[in-house]
This record gives C-alpha cells, structure tokens and sequence, in this order.
C-alpha cells in the first residue's frame, strides 16, 4: 500500500469515526447541557450576579474601571474548553472497556481513527458550547470590544486549548478503570487549574505561593490571552505562551493516548 492510499483510508476511517462519535454526542445531548452548558452558564451567573459585587468593587480598587462581566468572561469561557473534557474521557473509557475497540481490531480500520474521531467531535462540540456561552454572557451584559481579527484570534486559541485538552482527556480515558475514574480524573482540569489561574480574579492579587503557581501553569496564559482579544486590550506575549502550552498538551496526550492503545484494551 503506497503513502498517499494509506493516508487517504486513516482520512475516511477518521471521518467514519467522527460521524459515529457525533451520532453518540446527538443522542446524548442532556449530558453534553448539564455538563458542558449548564455548569459554565451557572458559574458565569453565580460569579457576576451574587460574588461579582464585592469581586468588581475590588477590582476597580485595583485601578481596573471595566465591568466585572467583562473581567469573568474570558474565564468562563476557559472553563467551558475545560469542561468539554469529561465527556471526552467517558467516551474513550466507554469505548476500551465496553468491548467495541476489540472488535475494531478484527476489522481494516485504521488504529488512530477511534481517536481521531473521539477528538474531532470533542473540539467541535466545545466550539458549540462555548458559542452557546457567549450567547448567555451577551445577554447579561457582557460587551466585548473585540475587533474582526480579534475574534479569530479568540476562536483560534479556543480551538486550539479544545484540541489539546481533547488528547489529553482521550489518554485518561484509556488508562481509567472505570467511566467513574474517567470523569474523576478530569475533575483538576475542569476545577482546581481554573479556581488557581486569573479566571475569576488577577494573578497578582494572589498569596505569594498560589500566585506563582497560578502565573506559571496553562490555564493563566490562556485566560489572559482571551481577556486581552476579548477587551481590546494588549495581547502581549499570553498569546505566545497560551499556544505553546496547547502545543505541549496535545503532543503529550496524543502519545499518551496512542501508547496507551496499542497496549490493549480492558
């Protein structure tokens, strides 16, 4: 088989896997609600209308006059690409221990398509999310002054943070023992990094030993990233470091993920 059929079979095996990967999305649209929707909608609206009071008060102390919605925004929407990892993980881990990865194997498909498929449908169902999320945060007040180029830098760094942190849910998804296991190894990416970035206050206002993990772990250079597209502000050099860190991310889950299928399933 030369190099360009090998290609193009791993491509229509990939685009098989993407389709039955979003036929499990479509069936199963309450879990994508309640876990990718609903969760980001009821921190944006917890934060900006019962803790956005004292937070923004705070904040404009700081020398910073802009609306809170403003300031959270940018982070929810960072919470919302994080929250996108759980189904991700479930799927996977569904698919290893439910015995359909066996029977794959005994068929002509490609080895990397199940995962192509799982990621391909995971950034695709983050970029609907979160667009479903800037809906509700319109409405609530949040005006962004981004240009035309700026929202094509914030959709470019959404989608590249989804594509990352899909690889990166695949491979806990392989290694849990149980669709249990596999949401709870998600639970640091979906809560404790965000809590421990700028999502819901600067870095800087932070303690001195939070405040240095908080400004040198992934999800700050993200949210900074955004928060400057989104507000117009100077984009500096988060961007650079947002992209980087995405680039670690998915070359670290995508080998994990495929050393963790070659070994096997459960």
């Amino acid at each position: 088989m030369t190099a360009p059929t090998a290609l193009i079979n791993v491509a229509e095996d990939s685009v098989t896997m993407f389709g039955r990967e979003l036929m499990h999305t479509l069936r199963l649209f309450k879990l994508l609600f309640v876990g990718a929707i609903l969760v980001p909608v009821v921190m944006l609206l917890l934060f900006d209308y019962i803790l956005g009071g004292p937070i923004g008060a705070g904040l404009g102390g700081a020398g910073r006059a802009e609306p809170y919605i403003d300031f959270l925004v940018p982070g929810i929407l960072m919470m919302t690409v994080a929250a996108g990892t759980a189904a991700t993980a479930i799927n996977v881990c569904t698919d290893m221990t439910g015995g359909i990865v066996e029977r794959f194997r005994t068929m002509a498909v490609s080895r990397g398509a199940l995962l192509f498929g799982h990621v391909g449908v995971s950034v695709l169902r983050t970029f609907v999310t979160a667009a479903a999320v800037i809906g509700v945060a319109l409405l609530v007040g949040f005006r962004p002054k981004a240009s035309a180029w700026d929202w094509m830098g914030v959709v470019g760094i959404v989608v590249a943070f989804s594509f990352a942190l899909a690889w990166l849910s695949a491979a806990l998804g392989m290694v849990a023992k149980s669709v249990a296991g596999a949401n709870a190894s998600t639970l640091p990416i979906q809560f404790l990094l965000p809590f421990l970035s700028s999502t819901f206050v600067p870095a800087d206002s932070m303690p001195s030993g939070v405040r240095w993990f908080a400004l040198h772990q992934p999800f700050t250079p993200v949210v900074e990233s955004l928060r400057a597209l989104l507000t117009g502000a100077p984009v500096r050099n988060s961007a650079y470091l947002a992209l980087g860190w995405c680039a670690v991310i998915a070359l670290l889950g995508y080998v994990w993920a495929r050393v963790a299928f070659s070994r096997g399933t459960r």
